[in-house]
């Protein structure tokens, strides 16, 4: 090991300290505390024009049901007083760097999620804090006397229990999870609040009787992988409170995307473009919030046989903005038609990613 890397990750059976650092509402929270006068008020950090994301909500947006990835026309539906503000990447940023010198006071294992979020091993703690949560508490003293904003944290001795111990009471939560208490609290968590249990995965295990961790847990791992694919493993798994994944130190993410399974499958050109707003939608605002652009674009069909297919178009530069993933979208779905059956599942997701503002002017370099 080379002067100045981080310590390799603890073996796997030795009782690891994993803490979940989270930022409460982060993009909005910076702009309420650098404006006096959006503070109190529901806000929502991102574009505020017809086919505008919501990138942030404050906690007085969400009130409302205004949430990230949520189109602009349909967040200020929901709240008619709603404030847009223009998300500031470069103060974000600046920010977040200020927080990951705190988290380096205490452990060079640290493994950032986005800017707002991340993962820290610190069964050996720099400061020689007697515990994890002792730990956990300094930080979020320091963040706060530091910057003017608040973490959530979460404690516990895998990092599938310390993200949901972080999200558990937000905000401005510090809540653990002991290994005494973990098996049990598990099993009483609502499916929904797993960790990996996106929306459409939530109401298939409810649609198969699978309402909380005791349930999930009742299923074999081979009856979970016949019916998730290679997640089942990782549903077993948790189910039980165990996840092994070490935290990983300068963690490269690889691709953004979504997907989205349908309630009814579709054949129309113009269906499969209405429905892929949404998705694209959610991909951008990921975007936005993880500072990530992209310049290969792929494109995934499920038809109602359950094959699948992939479409992919690389660009010379980074996709520029929403309306340019759009484009580029619709032109790869339109050289799939004709179909060969009906489409049960679209996805798309943006590859050969590298960090930096996703709104800077970019020539596409290439004619669609």
């Amino acid at each position: 090991m080379n002067p100045g890397d981080p310590p390799d990750p603890p073996p796997a059976d030795r009782l690891r300290k994993v803490i979940h650092i989270d930022m409460d509402a982060f993009y909005a929270s910076v702009e309420q505390r650098d404006d006096q006068g959006l503070r109190g008020r529901p806000l929502a950090v991102g574009g505020a024009r017809e086919r505008g994301v919501v990138a942030a909500a404050s906690y007085e947006a969400r009130a409302f049901g205004v949430r990230s990835a949520m189109p602009a026309v349909t967040a200020r539906r929901l709240c008619p007083d709603l404030v847009f503000v223009k998300p500031r990447f470069d103060v974000y940023r600046a920010i977040s760097e200020e927080i990951r010198a705190v988290f380096a006071e205490h452990t060079a294992l640290i493994e950032p999620v986005a800017l707002d979020e991340a993962y820290l091993d610190v069964t050996e703690n720099r400061q020689g804090l007697p515990t994890a949560t002792a730990v956990a508490r300094a930080i979020r003293a320091t963040i706060r006397e530091r910057t003017g904003l608040v973490a959530s944290a979460g404690v516990s001795y895998n990092k599938f229990l310390a993200k949901v111990a972080s999200d558990y009471r937000k905000p401005d939560a510090l809540f653990v999870i002991t290994p005494a208490m973990g098996p049990a609290f598990v099993e009483a968590l609502e499916i929904g609040r797993f960790h990996g249990v996106g929306p459409v995965t939530e109401a298939k295990m409810k649609g198969l009787g699978i309402l909380t961790g005791r349930d999930l847990k009742a299923r074999s791992r081979e009856a979970l992988v016949a019916q998730f694919g290679s997640a089942g493993a990782y549903y077993h798994a948790v189910a039980r409170g165990i996840d092994e994944r070490p935290v990983r130190a300068h963690r490269i993410r690889k691709s953004i995307g979504a997907e989205n399974t349908f309630a009814d499958d579709a054949t129309a050109y113009e269906t499969l473009a209405e429905r892929l707003g949404p998705i694209l939608d959610k991909v951008w605002a990921a975007c936005l919030a993880k500072e990530m652009r992209g310049r290969t674009v792929t494109l995934k069909v499920k038809f109602s046989n359950f094959e699948q297919i992939t479409r992919a178009r690389s660009l010379p530069e980074p996709v520029a903005d929403r309306d340019a993933l759009e484009r580029i979208s619709l032109a790869i779905l339109r050289d799939v038609f004709p179909l060969r059956r009906s489409v049960r599942l679209i996805g798309v997701s943006l590859s050969a990613l590298h960090h930096g503002p996703a709104d800077a002017p970019q020539q596409l370099g290439l004619a669609l």
